[in-house]
């Protein structure tokens, strides 16, 4: 499908998923259904404010942060005209729970709710399916923004 003049093109940035990463226990459906090895998937979904303190530092503390928790697997981020979409993998539901309750992001937490969104959800899921076409292993990184 072609792309129609003046129609919006979303830029969509792929982290690569650390040495070790799981991804191709979801993409051979290996282990599908296991939760002890099946990957979650975090989806934060986010409409921003037009204040900008401190947002794009903050953004890439917490993808630096994230990097080093037991059980990060990689994220994706997409950002156009103030609706966000970030999505993490993660190894475990104690891995999403550490990360919830650390101190710097819970601090991230608090100045997005004050500062940073309008609003926000957060959905949490199994991936039990993994394909696609394309450049799926882009392996640029990019802080979120």
């Amino acid at each position: 499908m072609r792309r129609q003049r003046g129609a919006a093109r979303l830029h969509v940035r792929r982290y690569v998923l650390p040495k070790g990463g799981r991804e191709s226990n979801v993409r051979s459906n290996q282990h599908r259904g296991d939760p002890r090895t099946s990957i979650l998937r975090c989806d934060f979904t986010s409409v921003r404010t037009h204040v900008d303190d401190d947002y794009p530092e903050m953004a890439k503390r917490m993808l630096e942060l994230a990097r080093e928790q037991p059980g990060f697997l990689g994220v994706e981020s997409v950002r156009e005209n103030g609706l966000g979409v970030t999505v993490s993998y993660w190894a475990s539901e104690d891995a999403i729970g550490q990360w919830k309750q650390n101190l710097e992001h819970r601090e991230a937490q608090s100045r997005g709710q004050s500062e940073w969104y309008s609003q926000y959800k957060v959905r949490v899921a199994r991936v039990e399916r993994d394909y696609g076409f394309g450049n799926r292993h882009n392996t640029s990184v990019e802080p979120l923004a």
